[in-house]
């Protein structure tokens, strides 16, 4: 499925602030988000580490105060925006960000409609709002870094003086020259001294890994590879500031080429570029 105009509503009161990048890179894979909304009274205390990470994924903060003590007027600020929205008729995906049965009228409405609808919800989230969707996406099951951002450190020397270079040291198995032979696998080739990678930030690289990791997990064929491209289209819609060339690189290929002990890759006869990880 690739998705080319979704929207994307969060209810800060009934959501994890530590997951909401987590979402967008796990929507992000279903396609493109073209509209980034988060619903709440910013004046609450329990809301007041929102403002920062907003502003960083670049979402949109609606304001909506408690008319009454004890009531929330959220999720009506949030359904009411997400009826104008759908009436636009330009829009092919909702995406709900809540664990609140409230919803569920607001997700069968729009499933109606013709849209798909994905909820984002905590593993409390009632069943109906969750058979309401036409997909569903446990919090608990997303993490901002993966397992995979472990082996990081030993990868990172020379942080201190902004270079890097990939280490020779194998964390997982290598792939059989044999194997690679008879399937076209390319083997990965070391990068020189003028190619070493630049770090444009902290933990940068990680989160590099746990996107290609992602992408893989999710576009993967039936022989466990990724086409490069797809790769590559899924981290610019997660992260859209990501450019190869930060990282010391003219291509994504380059790249991955460079870190042998995480991936194999290989070129088909036309020329496509496919990646697996080890």
């Amino acid at each position: 499925m690739n998705l080319q105009k979704m929207v994307l509503l969060v209810d800060a009161d009934n959501t994890q602030l530590s997951k909401l990048e987590a979402v967008i890179e796990e929507v992000s894979l279903h396609g493109r988000i073209i509209v980034k909304r988060a619903y709440g009274n910013w004046k609450k205390d329990t809301l007041k580490n929102w403002e920062p990470e907003l502003k960083r994924l670049a979402i949109k903060a609606e304001q909506q105060f408690d008319y009454v003590t004890g009531k929330n007027a959220t999720d009506i600020a949030l359904v009411i925006d997400a009826m104008h929205l759908l009436y636009r008729g330009i829009y092919d995906a909702f995406v709900i960000v809540a664990s609140d049965s409230d919803y569920t009228p607001l997700a069968l409405d729009l499933h109606e409609s013709g849209v798909y609808v994905i909820g984002v919800g905590e593993l409390k989230t009632p069943e109906s709002f969750r058979n309401s969707c036409d997909d569903f996406i446990y919090l608990e099951n997303l993490n901002n870094e993966t397992d995979e951002t472990d082996k990081e450190p030993e990868e990172e020397k020379g942080d201190e003086e902004g270079t890097h270079e990939p280490s020779e040291k194998k964390s997982g198995p290598a792939p059989r020259v044999e194997d690679a032979a008879k399937s076209g696998i390319q083997k990965p080739a070391q990068k020189n001294g003028e190619e070493k990678l630049r770090q444009p930030g902290k933990n940068a690289m990680k989160k590099v890994h746990a996107l290609l990791r992602l992408a893989w997990d999710k576009y993967q064929d039936a022989e466990g590879y990724v086409n490069i491209g797809a790769a590559g289209s899924y981290i610019k819609r997660a992260r859209p500031d990501f450019d190869v060339r930060s990282y010391g690189f003219h291509k994504l290929p380059q790249l991955i080429e460079a870190f042998p002990d995480r991936y194999i890759f290989k070129t088909s006869k036309k020329g496509h570029v496919f990646y697996r990880c080890i």
